[in-house]
């Protein structure tokens, strides 16, 4: 700061009158901050038991394998917000938890879509309390390559979509004086590039996601809102199986170092869970890699 700039400190002996110890008070009092910290009947089981969760893109792959796990830890419901109608996969799950995993038509690039939908998971079970902004998609090409209009695909979905489902799920939270969590899925391409498929602006993408849930940890922790990241390497799903049928797939692998395989989408599972429960009461504003080989490079 410029020395210009600062304004000296005027001293003064003169004891305060009342207005001046009233302004003093006001300065000096302490934030009111809704606590995470349980309660003491917590029994530090890490359970999803009672949770009402919405993922965002579970119809399939990593957000079907992040429902699986939830499911499998007692979550009362989850919820898929998902653009495309379910398939095979979905169809099977939600066969094996009958009336616990359920499918509503989300565009999560639409605000107004984000906000009904999460009206009628409310409306439907009473309350909701996790929020998985997983939706995402990605295109791998040469930098000089990509157009605008691929750009702002990319940003609307992986982004805005992702902000969009966090700022609804902090206001229900909030409405509804719930300790929520929200979890976004980020990437290891927010630390470092993929060297295997390339894509700058995919992986700005899920910088800005990474980056997201650090800040918004910040603000919302008065709330009693926890907010954190995933961040997955080289997941099998619909849109990666082709990369271990690579040629040279092997040689990669054994330069890269590290796991030498993709990860099953359920293998993320627990990561998610564990940020969702309450057993992470005091967990916030953190990413966790999820990675395997990319962790490696």
């Amino acid at each position: 700061m410029s020395p210009a700039v600062i304004e000296p400190q005027v001293v003064s002996n003169a004891a305060p009158d009342a207005s001046t110890s009233a302004q003093v008070q006001q300065t000096h009092e302490n934030p009111v901050y809704l606590t995470t910290e349980p309660d003491s009947s917590f029994d530090w089981k890490i359970t999803l038991k009672n949770k009402v969760v919405a993922i965002t893109g579970a119809n399939r792959g990593i957000g079907l394998g992040i429902a699986t796990v939830c499911l499998a830890n007692d979550a009362a419901e989850v919820y898929s917000l998902d653009l495309f109608e379910p398939g095979e996969d979905f169809q099977k799950l939600a066969t094996a938890n009958p009336k616990r995993f359920r499918y509503l038509h989300c565009d999560v690039t639409s605000e107004e879509s984000v906000t009904k939908a999460i009206d009628q998971i409310v409306a439907q079970s009473g309350r909701i309390d996790g929020m998985v902004a997983n939706a995402g998609m990605t295109k791998h090409q040469p930098a000089l390559n990509f157009d605008r209009p691929q750009l702002e695909q990319l940003f609307n979905l992986n982004v805005f979509g992702a902000y969009f489902c966090a700022n609804a799920a902090a206001k229900k939270f909030i409405e509804l004086g719930i300790k929520g969590s929200i979890v976004f899925t980020a990437s290891m391409t927010s630390y470092r590039p993929n060297r295997a498929a390339p894509s700058a602006p995919y992986g700005g993408t899920k910088g800005a996601v990474r980056n997201m849930a650090h800040t918004l940890a910040m603000e919302w922790a008065k709330h009693g809102i926890r907010v954190n990241s995933i961040s997955p390497g080289f997941v099998r799903t619909q849109m990666t199986y082709y990369v271990e049928k690579a040629p040279d797939w092997n040689l990669k692998m054994q330069y890269y170092g590290g796991m030498p395989r993709l990860a099953d989408p359920r293998e993320l599972g627990g990561a998610y869970v564990y940020l969702l429960s309450e057993g992470a009461s005091y967990t916030t504003g953190i990413d966790i890699p999820v990675a395997g080989i990319v962790g490696a490079w």
